[in-house]
């Protein structure tokens, strides 16, 4: 048994040998008997899986942990992470008759710190604080109307409410009230 977890610790060593991680996720911290402790993190991934309007399916990745696949020794491919310092955000976007309502989690944050600009055929939801960064550009499933917009931001999720667009209006900046 104890080969076994010899063995995944070493794999473990391996997949991570490398990976170089952003400044920010990586913090140093004194105990008080004098020892020092590396926090790192955190790191988030993870997918969400709907049905898009036209019966297809449709998986989005979220989280600030990227899979890829790199070029190892002698051309072979080898699995990679690559590691941001913002997160994308888990983000919904669902069209009603008349209007398009996307949902975002963004834990951890006060509503000040959210900035969003829409253009009516994308979204940008952007929030940088000391504590947590988020960046989301999401293509919208209709063109919507920035000019008539509702947010709201309560208990870590954000909720925005677009109406589909009319013909020559220009890009705005959406405040949440």
């Amino acid at each position: 048994m104890a080969n076994w977890f010899e063995e995944f610790e070493r794999s473990f060593d391996e997949m991570f040998k490398g990976l170089e991680l952003p400044k920010e996720l990586v913090r140093e911290k004194k105990l008080p008997d004098g020892a020092t402790v590396r926090e790192m993190g955190p790191f988030v991934y993870g997918y969400s899986f709907s049905v898009g309007p036209d019966g297809k399916p449709v998986i989005r990745e979220f989280g600030n942990v990227k899979p890829s696949i790199g070029g190892g020794p002698f051309g072979a491919p080898k699995p990679k992470l690559s590691v941001k310092d913002e997160r994308e955000p888990l983000v919904d976007a669902i069209v009603h008759d008349d209007i398009v309502k996307v949902v975002a989690e963004l834990p951890g944050v006060e509503k000040s710190d959210i900035t969003l600009h829409c253009d009516g055929r994308s979204l940008i939801l952007k929030v940088d604080n000391e504590k947590r960064r988020y960046y989301k550009k999401l293509e919208l499933p209709v063109e919507v109307d920035p000019d008539t917009s509702k947010a709201n931001y309560k208990n870590g999720v954000l909720e925005l409410v677009l109406t589909r667009k009319s013909v020559g209006q220009k890009p705005k900046q959406i405040r949440i009230d």
